[in-house]
């Protein structure tokens, strides 16, 4: 880095922020290239591009916003990946998403478990991402979180989500 650039301040004083604002950039680029072909409709016809498209600027003007703090402001050096976390958050969302509405593989069929028993399940498991995790408090906050999933989205807003058809057959 030269003199000039010193002068200015343009030196990256928070190398995580630095990381995190170009993978938000990132990703934001690889959110609109593959909403590129959906139709952004109007304000009084949203199309099924519009919530994609703008959540991607978004994200990336958030990632720009962070880039430029990263300069100004002094921070955290950047540092190791927890695998833990990555792998137990994505195995939560890849068990939720199996066990929702099941699955049929030709000779492999798994049905359907429902909310009742796949919003726990994702929660269970994701909540094993985290060092300082307890047990207790993991097992009420997954039947709560699980209990305002279900009157949210099944009677509140009548989605079409089974509940438990193993038992209930909805």
């Amino acid at each position: 880095m030269n003199k000039i650039e010193e002068a200015r301040g343009l030196r990256i004083r928070s190398t995580q922020d630095f990381a995190a604002g170009i993978f938000m950039i990132l990703l934001a680029g690889l959110a609109l290239i593959l909403a590129r072909d959906l139709p952004l409709g109007s304000l009084r016809q949203i199309g099924p591009g519009m919530l994609p498209i703008w959540f991607a600027v978004f994200c990336a003007v958030l990632g720009l916003f962070q880039i430029v703090g990263s300069l100004r402001f002094k921070g955290e050096a950047l540092q190791g990946w927890s695998w833990r976390g990555v792998i137990f958050v994505l195995g939560g969302a890849c068990v939720f998403g199996l066990t929702i509405r099941g699955f049929d593989l030709g000779p492999i069929r798994f049905p359907s478990l429902g909310l009742l028993v796949s919003g726990p399940l994702v929660m269970l498991i994701s909540g094993l991402a985290a060092n300082d995790m307890k047990w207790k408090e993991l097992i009420i906050f997954s039947v709560a979180m699980s209990a305002a999933c279900i009157l949210l989205f099944k009677y509140a807003l009548s989605l079409p989500i089974p509940l438990a058809p193993w038992l209930l057959g909805i």
